[in-house]
């Protein structure tokens, strides 16, 4: 059976002309379908719009899906890395950002499996305690150009992947990717290893050191793998680690027969 893959939401305005004023939760398409391509099944979980609802709705997702894919979206608020906003912050969504974090850190102890991409590898990097650049271009200025002008499906610059790091597994030491990004990772989290790195030593992925849970990825494989094949390899590891750790838990979990009379006896 394939492994049920949580895709996180964002929140835009909907161009309704009968329901104002309007907003639609949303996943890109091309998240969807590279899971499936990949061997996934995907499922969309929006955030709450109260956060006292975080807790609930965490609860309630946690049981239904084997691995957690965070999408890119707008900047991460910088204070929740001990930062007050420069001048060339972007528009952040803290909503959002509450409940990703929380989910993360549920994920996390649940021991499922976790990919973020661009602004889904920046909150996930700020959940492990890393730090971000909040704006490449004015705070290193001898940065490449990493917000490129043509069109996302087209890579624009070329990475150097880790000796012996998983994703080198995946794709080989070097790629060339898409870039659409104005912040980056600057220090990565605890527990974290840098796993790529651009020309200009930007950080274009890291991974968990002590076990295979946790990929941070800052360009988009999903735009790539139909010209570029390899890139799709990035998915199929994901998609096989949770499948193998959802094969872990059930082999792990006890009898159905024996769960019930546990909690009878309880």
């Amino acid at each position: 059976m394939r492994p049920i893959i949580a895709v996180t939401t964002d929140t835009i305005p909907d161009p309704s002309v009968n329901t104002k004023p309007n907003t639609v939760d949303i996943a890109p398409t091309m998240f969807k379908d590279t899971i499936l391509q990949a061997g996934g099944v995907p499922i969309i979980i929006p955030y709450p719009s109260h956060p006292g609802l975080i807790d609930e709705m965490i609860a309630a997702y946690l049981p239904l899906f084997d691995g957690l894919l965070l999408p890119g979206g707008p900047d991460v608020d910088p204070t929740l890395y001990g930062e007050q906003p420069s001048q060339a912050i972007g528009e952040t969504n803290p909503p959002r950002d509450q409940f990703e974090l929380a989910l993360i850190r549920a994920t996390h102890a649940a021991r499922k499996p976790m990919f973020g991409l661009c602004r889904g590898s920046h909150i996930l990097n700020v959940a492990f305690g890393g730090t971000l650049y909040q704006d490449l271009a004015t705070q290193n200025p001898a940065a490449l150009r990493h917000l490129q002008r043509t069109s996302g499906e087209y890579p624009t610059h070329h990475v150097n992947i880790a000796a012996n790091s998983r994703l080198q597994r995946q794709i080989g030491a070097t790629a060339y990717v898409n870039s659409r990004h104005h912040q980056a990772v600057r220090t990565v989290g605890r527990g974290m290893r840098v796993a790529a790195t651009a020309l200009d030593g930007t950080i274009e992925a890291f991974e968990s050191i002590d076990d295979d849970l946790v990929l941070g990825l800052q360009w988009h494989p999903e735009n790539l793998w139909a010209t570029a094949p390899e890139q799709l390899n990035i998915y199929h590891d994901f998609i096989q680690r949770t499948l193998a750790h959802r094969i872990h838990r059930q082999a792990a979990a006890p009898p159905a027969t024996e769960q019930v009379a546990a909690e009878q006896a309880g």
